[in-house]
């Protein structure tokens, strides 16, 4: 078997609106080889093929191509959640550090649902200590921050994502600086409906080059964690 990534399968999407409708064991069981085949086998693929990459940003990411590694569970953790359905309705893979903290530090994603498709970098819950230290540097070095953040502007692929504060938390802070100082968590993300580069190896291409573009800023969020 061919095991490089290729694209997604048209079924990967049907896939996931089935589930949704039928959100059980018994179905679930019926269809374990359409999950793998569909699903499973595409992300282990895309994983492998983007590791080369992706330790080439970082020699300490894991690219290891296997659930809780790099891949999500298909199961939902459902003890503090009102909503009972035993499974996701989405996938994801992120390449991440070995660290029982990885939530606070820096990451690169990509999700796969039935509307489409989402990859990027960032927190996926930054601490109030990280995003202080993110204020200080901004507020102490506006120029160097402008210059860490500047080819954000040549390209129109990411966009900067995380919950704001209401307020300015710093009103003598520059104008241009106040999105990225009022932040509560920071991701950059790429956002998109379905497509046809889903389903051939382009997606993989878009991956390795969008984390490509982010490196810089990877590094930066890094420091800023300390």
């Amino acid at each position: 078997m061919d095991n490089s990534f290729s694209g997604f399968y048209p079924e990967s999407l049907g896939y996931f609106e089935s589930l949704a409708a039928n959100n059980n064991k018994v179905w679930f069981e019926d269809h374990r080889d359409d999950f793998e085949q569909y699903l499973m086998e595409p992300l282990k693929n895309l994983v492998s093929d983007l590791s080369g990459a992706m330790l080439a940003i970082d020699p300490e990411l894991m690219v290891i191509p296997a659930v809780d590694k790099t891949i999500s569970r298909i199961y939902r953790d459902t003890r503090f959640s009102r909503n009972k359905s035993p499974y996701k309705t989405c996938l994801w893979i992120t390449f991440k550090r070995r660290s029982p903290d990885w939530k606070t530090a820096p990451c690169f994603f990509f999700e796969i649902s039935a509307d489409g498709y989402r990859y990027g970098m960032g927190f996926y819950s930054a601490t109030k200590e990280t995003m202080d230290n993110l204020r200080r540097f901004i507020e102490a070095k506006p120029a160097a921050f402008r210059k860490v953040v500047a080819f954000l502007g040549k390209q129109n692929t990411f966009t900067l994502e995380g919950d704001r504060y209401k307020r300015p938390l710093n009103k003598d802070v520059p104008e241009d600086l106040l999105e990225w100082h009022g932040r509560k968590n920071i991701y950059f993300m790429c956002q998109r409906s379905v497509d046809g580069r889903l389903f051939t190896r382009g997606i993989c291409d878009d991956l390795r080059d969008g984390f490509g573009m982010l490196k810089p800023l990877y590094e930066f969020l890094w420091r800023v964690r300390g």
